[in-house]
């Protein structure tokens, strides 16, 4: 994913989700299909207030990382992004990732938000598959066709939450976990440079 996301990346970029959380062990909860159609329906009305609301970009990113932490399993996500990096990374240095990673993402999608304005997310329907459920989801977007973007969401972190994203049958962690491969090859596999680059990249 390049640092200037076209518009239909940038929905998915912000919530995009990571197979690692299979590894986790399952929780005692049982999430219903109505239940992850709510949580997205939620996070869609989120969304939509923050671009209606006429605030200023670093406000929209604050609000856009509000809603990141409240809908999306973080950890998990910022763990997939960085990858096998990730296995020999100290518990400081994780921490430290996922804090500028939950910035980096809200900056970096939020300057290309402002595009999304006047369109709108329809939820569809929501089924379960295997150990999540998946919950289909119609985007309209000024001068573009209507488009499916299907959200993955489990409850194996503990909360209901998103792991992943499709948009039109494209996985966006895929795009966002080499962008940050490259950032970390870029500075020589030095995860503490990538640290402090990302508190002010995006």
């Amino acid at each position: 994913m390049s640092n200037n996301p076209s518009r239909r990346s940038v929905l998915a970029g912000l919530f995009a989700g990571a197979p690692a959380l299979f590894a986790l062990p399952r929780m005692a909860l049982a999430l219903t299909e109505a239940q992850a159609s709510d949580l997205i329906s939620r996070l869609v009305d989120e969304i939509n207030g923050v671009l209606n609301s006429g605030v200023s970009e670093p406000a929209m990113y604050r609000q856009f990382e509000k809603i990141f932490d409240e809908y999306a399993d973080v950890e998990i996500i910022a763990r997939s992004a960085l990858g096998v990096a990730a296995r020999s990374a100290s518990d400081a240095q994780m921490r430290a990732f996922i804090n500028a990673f939950r910035g980096y993402i809200a900056r970096k999608y939020g300057k290309r938000f402002r595009e999304f304005i006047g369109g709108r997310l329809e939820v569809k329907a929501a089924r379960a598959v295997k150990s999540f459920h998946e919950v289909r989801t119609t985007a309209y977007l000024k001068g573009e066709a209507p488009f499916e973007v299907t959200f993955l969401v489990s409850d194996k972190s503990g909360r209901n939450l998103f792991f992943n994203m499709y948009i039109e049958g494209v996985n966006m962690l895929a795009s966002e976990r080499a962008e940050i491969g490259a950032m970390l090859d870029m500075r020589g596999g030095n995860l503490d440079r990538l640290i402090e680059d990302l508190k002010t990249a995006g």
